[in-house]
């Protein structure tokens, strides 16, 4: 008889194209997932896999399997949560990326709320900035700025009007002034942030009818956001960052805003799922949660 978590390992290595990756996200040892591919291919009597020191690749008969493998494991998730829709009660696992300062920030507290709403979920927070492939990934919701570009996905607006802001600590505007204009960041120590080794340094403003990209520089670089963070309220420079990324720190006074006559780029936060988040009981009461947890967060901005 075929197991269903032998099904599953066969889906993440064809999708991961080998045993290493595909470990690595089921967090199992590539041994043993080795062993699933073996008992499942002497259970459906066929090779799903030509393996070779250096390669993986799936069959023609692997490839067939895998479709409706893929179809056979959504059809399941599916009736479990048409089992925890009707029964009312959230349960199960639910896996969560989230921006880094996010999510060591506002978010952390809020799902620690949540969670003591539904204490049989088990949550899996994942803060980092790097950009999750829903597909490939044990990831069930990407909470992201920006809108994906893939159309596929389901993206659910969390906060529509969040845009970034120009930061720095009250030390470091006292010793080297507020820039009053986006030409002026070219005189100051910046901080910037780097994803996909891309370096982010051409900030974004409007006003009225102009348009204008600063173009800055610094001696800090990080492709942790919360880093970046955590060295403005240090002193160490100005951070281009979304407002809901140091919000606290603002209120607290560890941060103080500039250039506040100027419309910075839009970033609005969004809430996405591979599939419809109608069919994922856990995912549709995070979703409510966070809803009302953000209106609340930004009451009184």
């Amino acid at each position: 008889m075929v197991r269903l978590d032998d099904i599953q390992i066969f889906v993440r290595v064809a999708e991961h194209g080998g045993f290493s990756a595909a470990s690595k996200s089921l967090e199992i040892s590539p041994a043993v997932a080795s062993i699933a591919i073996k008992r499942l291919e002497q259970s459906l009597n066929t090779t799903l896999f030509v393996r070779t020191t250096r390669s993986l690749s799936i069959t023609q008969a692997g490839q067939l399997y895998l479709e409706h493998a893929k179809a056979a494991l959504q059809a399941i998730k599916q009736g479990e949560s048409a089992i925890a829709l009707k029964q009312g009660e959230i349960s199960g696992r639910l896996s969560i990326s989230m921006p880094s300062d996010l999510g060591r920030g506002m978010l952390r507290s809020a799902m620690n709320a949540f969670q003591r709403l539904h204490p049989k979920l088990e949550i899996k927070m994942m803060p980092s900035d790097r950009i999750f492939d829903l597909y490939k990934m044990p990831v069930d919701v990407a909470i992201r700025y920006g809108t994906p570009s893939d159309s596929g996905l389901y993206a659910i607006p969390l906060v529509a009007d969040n845009h970034r802001v120009v930061c720095a600590s009250p030390e470091y505007f006292n010793q080297h002034g507020k820039p009053l204009q986006p030409e002026d960041l070219s005189q100051h120590t910046c901080l910037c942030f780097m994803l996909n080794n891309v370096v982010h340094n051409k900030w974004q403003f409007a006003q009225a009818n102009d348009k204008y990209v600063a173009t800055v520089s610094g001696n800090k670089v990080s492709d942790d956001g919360d880093m970046v963070r955590q060295w403005a309220v240090d002193g160490e420079g100005i951070a281009y960052k979304s407002k809901l990324d140091v919000l606290d720190d603002v209120r607290a006074g560890k941060l103080i805003l500039a250039l506040e006559d100027y419309a910075a780029e839009p970033v609005p936060l969004h809430f996405i799922t591979a599939q419809r988040v109608s069919t994922m009981p856990a995912a549709h009461a995070l979703l409510d949660y966070l809803n009302n947890a953000f209106k609340a967060y930004l009451a009184n901005d």
